[in-house]
């Protein structure tokens, strides 16, 4: 039986690296697990309306993965000054995010019972994960991981109450909200059957459309067909989920099969090495990017070879990249382009403050920034939208639409854009010296430090800074370094 209290002698070992949870880091089971767990959430009406109104989940599906993964990593790190930096990030992420849903009925991602629900998705998750490939928990270690997940639960609100102390008591609280609270929200049903369907390719495969394509056709329905089949019966039965012939032998093979890599030898699969070698952009300087580079040429011959041997095929995949300067790098884009692939980060077709709190949410994480700096950028960022609803929501509906920005076909560069540019830049230089340096453009940007200034001294002035941020926020260039930060998948 878990009990509510728990040593400081104990904490070491369920945060640090002997914790249950860590060891399934790096197990392939737990992809299938957190898409599970992330339906469950996303049928919860608090948690679906909250995903609907601000998440990058659709538009920016890998970004998203990989800012969670990280997330979860300093939650569970051993040191407690890390994961109490992180728990007072994610709250004040979570405090700017609260409405109505589309009945009118009020959501806060800060509300106590709905967060407990997350970290409860995550184990029961993780149980059946287990159980559905054929190697069972048992009693003790499944007793040790709740506890695990309760002081995860209790370094975001101060204290686990709103999970039940007793395991036994934990499955019955679950079983209830599944049978009473869970709905077939918009957000569950965009996971299951739009996300797999339109999944964007990350950055390793953004050069061969055609094998993304090809793939997503066969991997996308087979993995919404899993989820649904391991989702709780009362669940499936209330959402009217359909029951697809042969899917829970489907299910069952998947998760057998991924737990058979643990027969793999030790280190042969690693989660962050394989999240960053999706993600790495082209001109990176991380170690990794002489392979990435490797296998992004590969795909695109295995692309074209594709395209020849499917020459009627109608994917078209995403927009051709316009020819880029080799001096700047930069290409002209369409003002339907970068309204998509830039302002519009929820990817609901419009424009929006949570937009732009996306914006400041992922520049923000990527320089780890403290309170106070990361307040004046949300700031900064909330006076630009105002700026930018003044100027163009002709309608009146609080939220810019693709043909109002088209039609107003706007420079976007005025003072309050100014400003952001202005906070980002002093964001950046960590150090206050007045300029970027080659580790500084690193941390924000993850690839080298490859300008040609004319002082030569290998740094980053706040002129040159605010010119090419002012640059590509106006829509009217492509900039290598920003394209990735902001609208890469």
């Amino acid at each position: 039986m878990t009990t509510g209290t728990t040593t400081a002698a104990d904490e070491p070992s369920l945060f640090g690296p002997e914790s249950q949870f860590r060891a399934f880091f790096d197990d392939p089971r737990w992809a299938l697990a957190v898409i599970r767990a992330t339906v469950l959430e996303a049928a919860h009406p608090q948690i679906g309306a909250a995903l609907a109104d601000n998440s990058t989940f659709v538009a920016h599906p890998w970004r998203r993965l990989r800012n969670t993964f990280l997330s979860m990593r300093r939650m569970f790190d051993a040191d407690p000054a890390v994961r109490e930096r992180e728990a007072a990030r994610l709250n004040r992420l979570h405090a700017r995010m609260s409405g109505s849903d589309a009945r009118g009925r009020a959501y806060d991602a800060m509300d106590r019972a709905t967060r407990a629900w997350v970290v409860a998705t995550l184990f029961e998750s993780a149980v059946t994960m287990c159980r559905l490939s054929g190697q069972p928990l048992d009693q003790d270690t499944m007793e040790r991981m709740y506890a695990e997940y309760r002081l995860f639960l209790a370094a975001l609100d101060g204290d686990a109450g709103e999970l039940p102390e007793d395991l036994g008591d934990f499955w019955r609280y679950f079983d209830r909200v599944v049978e009473d609270e869970l709905e077939n929200t918009e957000a569950a049903r965009v996971i299951l059957y739009r996300l797999f369907d339109h999944l964007p390719a990350p950055a390793l495969l953004a050069g061969a459309p055609t094998v993304w394509a090809a793939g997503r056709a066969v991997v996308g329905p087979l993995l919404g067909a899993i989820t649904v089949a391991s989702l709780p019966e009362p669940y499936r039965r209330r959402a009217g989920l359909p029951e697809m012939p042969g899917a829970p032998t489907l299910m069952q093979g998947a998760y057998l099969a991924a737990g058979l890599t643990r027969f793999l030898p030790e280190g042969w699969i690693n989660v962050d090495t394989i999240i960053e070698a999706l993600s790495v952009p082209p001109g990176s300087d991380d170690p990794r990017a002489r392979t990435v580079t490797a296998l992004r040429a590969r795909m695109k011959r295995a692309s074209a070879l594709l395209r020849l041997l499917t020459p009627l095929s109608d994917e078209t995949g995403p927009d051709p990249v316009p020819a880029a300067s080799p001096a700047t790098g930069e290409g002209r884009r369409s003002a339907a382009e970068f309204f998509r692939q830039v302002l519009d980060q929820t990817g609901d077709g419009h424009l929006d403050w949570p937009d732009l709190a996306a914006m400041a949410r992922e520049l923000a994480t990527r320089l780890d920034l403290d309170e106070p700096a990361e307040t004046r950028l949300y700031d900064a960022f909330a006076a630009w939208w105002r700026e930018l609803q003044a100027a163009l929501d002709a309608d009146g509906d609080g939220r810019v639409s693709a043909d109002e920005y088209a039609a107003a076909v706007p420079s976007l560069a005025g003072p309050a854009l100014i400003r952001v540019a202005e906070v980002l830049f002093d964001a950046t230089d960590k150090d206050g010296s007045g300029t970027i340096d080659a580790d500084e453009h690193r941390t924000l940007f993850r690839t080298a430090f490859h300008r040609d200034l004319t002082t030569t001294d290998g740094t980053y002035d706040r002129s040159a800074f605010v010119g090419d941020f002012l640059s590509f926020m106006s829509g009217r260039r492509r900039n290598t370094p920003f394209d990735p930060l902001l609208s890469d998948a």
